[in-house]
């Protein structure tokens, strides 16, 4: 199986020391990178030369201490861990959560949680495929983490909806603790609409209260008291409303953005 060389989602851990360390994913896998800078490099080893060879011991003739030389600022960069095999379908969101320990990763079915010292186990804790899948109406668009509480997360779906789920409910959520969802107005339905409303991407606020959401033409903020419609809504590309038809037609209306 030949995977697409692309990164879908890159999320930064909180910074622990001098290095950063960011968890990226393609459509299969998940890595855990190690970012650091250096201006200083040693030198004057008494068993290697400058270019980093073994010397000759017949010419080593005295002991010296090696020193920090000041060099231009470089960037290393170096893979640490690897969590992969545990998808079927393509990964399209990752996400830490908030006691740095664990993050998640969802696919289009399924989302899996994951202990960021441990690569090969996961456990699902999302499951939305069905017995027969001819019967699938929807997938997975996004997930994010509640960014104070490590028990909650949100995953939205392609029919326009957000579930919040509690993990201290069930090891498996496939029972939500709370659906926001927008009643559709019948005199706006469209052949258009379902296509337009699917969530591309979620997000918490930095307080934990609010989500914010983006579908194709609209931007909507959510209060996590009120699931029956969006707090806020904003037309992002009213100007397409009227060229949903072509952009239908050359499949730009299914772009990812």
């Amino acid at each position: 199986l030949e995977i697409e060389e692309k990164i879908n989602k890159i999320r930064w851990l909180p910074q622990q020391n001098a290095a950063h360390f960011l968890l990226s994913t393609n459509d299969k896998t998940v890595k855990l990178w190690k970012v650091s800078e250096r201006d200083k490099r040693p030198e004057g080893y008494n068993l290697k030369d400058e270019e980093g060879r073994i010397k000759d011991l017949s010419t080593v003739t005295s002991l010296q201490v090696p020193v920090l030389k000041p060099v231009d600022l470089m960037v290393e960069v170096s893979p640490r861990r690897v969590f992969a095999n545990a998808h079927t379908y393509h990964i399209n969101s990752i996400s830490v959560n908030s006691d740095y320990e664990t993050y998640m990763s969802a696919d289009d079915l399924r989302i899996n949680l994951w202990h960021l010292d441990i690569t090969n186990r996961s456990f699902n804790i999302v499951d939305i495929k069905p017995a027969n899948m001819e019967d699938l109406t929807e997938v997975i668009t996004a997930a994010e983490f509640h960014p104070h509480h490590c028990n909650l997360f949100v995953y939205s779906s392609s029919k326009g909806t957000l579930r919040l789920c509690d993990m201290r409910e069930a090891a498996l959520c496939d029972k939500h603790s709370k659906l926001f969802e927008e009643p559709e107005d019948p005199s706006a339905h469209s052949f258009f609409s379902e296509i337009i409303s699917s969530v591309s991407d979620v997000k918490f606020s930095h307080s934990g209260r609010y989500l914010l959401t983006r579908d194709y033409l609209t931007a909507k903020v959510w209060d996590l008291n009120m699931e029956s419609k969006p707090l806020e809504t904003y037309q992002v590309h009213d100007y397409l409303r009227s060229k949903l038809c072509s952009l239908y037609e050359n499949d730009c209306i299914f772009d990812k953005f």
